[in-house]
């Protein structure tokens, strides 16, 4: 079903040099053709593959799975998205709500998925813009959520928020997250956020320590277009950050636009997979038993 497979990760990730040489050799058994990351080259110099960027990888792999932990899966899902093409992600780093095979898994699990069985998501990514001046200045993707924040200044910043061009509030606050329900167990869960299921077509807006107390979560519809305008009065420059890896640098006076892109990931499972196990077994809850 996977005859090209692309293998992408981060090169600094501790422990990814074995998996990768597992998977080379899993894939080579099997007949796959396989590209691999250039910048992984150097953690498997008997390669014996074909190199490539992740945009190249993209438009050539029929799937490509990523190694590493959520952050590894995070930047490569903003550039495989607009491909199509399915991602499996296995784990080397610590949580794993997006890459959830384990590397004493992948004898077992791999081989599933290649030959067809697997459960499949799509989760939807966010596009940010920040506009100045009625025009584009910065742009970028996020998969897990868009945070408009104070950075490293200790004051707040006032900000109006729109909705579809209806106005919502003004509030003082050390910044905004927006998320989608993939990152509702990351950022926006620790600011106090609710967990979304991911098949939700949702966001939801998350004051980060607002000066009002009753300023809470908002949750909103998928297809919602949200503004986000940095008062003019404000004396430091917020910056907008994409997935906790993109940064743009807003104004005073600009204006941050953030809606859902046209095309989602399309990310695989093995057979079985279930969030609230994850939710389970990531978020420590309780011991419950499970037939």
């Amino acid at each position: 079903m996977f005859d090209k497979v692309g293998l992408v990760g981060r090169s600094q990730q501790d422990g990814l040099g074995p998996v990768l040489q597992e998977l080379l050799a899993l894939l080579g058994s099997r007949g796959h053709e396989v590209m691999l990351q250039d910048r992984l080259a150097e953690l498997v110099p008997d390669h014996g593959v074909g190199l490539g960027t992740p945009d190249e990888i993209g438009q050539w792999a029929d799937l490509v799975i990523v190694s590493g932990g959520d952050g590894s899966l995070l930047g490569a899902a903003r550039t495989l998205a607009k491909y199509g093409t399915p991602v499996l992600g296995v784990n080397r780093g610590r949580l794993g709500f997006l890459t959830d095979i384990t590397p004493d898994l992948i004898a077992d699990q791999i081989p599933q998925v290649l030959d067809g069985q697997f459960d499949e998501e799509n989760r939807f990514l966010l596009d940010a813009h920040v506009l100045r001046d009625g025009e584009v200045v910065a742009r970028a993707d996020a998969l897990n959520d868009v945070v408009v924040n104070s950075g490293a200044s200790a004051q707040m910043i006032e900000i109006e928020l729109s909705i579809d061009n209806t106005f919502v509030y003004r509030q003082r606050a050390d910044g905004l997250i927006v998320s989608s329900p993939t990152g509702s167990t990351a950022y926006s869960l620790s600011g106090g956020g609710p967990i979304m299921h991911p098949s939700l077509d949702a966001i939801v807006l998350v004051p980060m320590f607002p000066h009002a107390l009753s300023s809470r979560p908002i949750v909103v519809d998928g297809s919602s277009e949200i503004r986000v305008d940095i008062l003019a009065r404000n004396r430091i420059h917020p910056p907008v950050t994409c997935d906790g890896q993109e940064n743009m640098t807003a104004r005073p006076g600009d204006a941050v636009l953030i809606r859902k892109k046209p095309y989602s990931l399309r990310l695989l499972h093995p057979v079985g997979h279930s969030f609230y196990a994850s939710c389970r077994d990531k978020l420590r809850w309780g011991n419950a038993l499970v037939d």
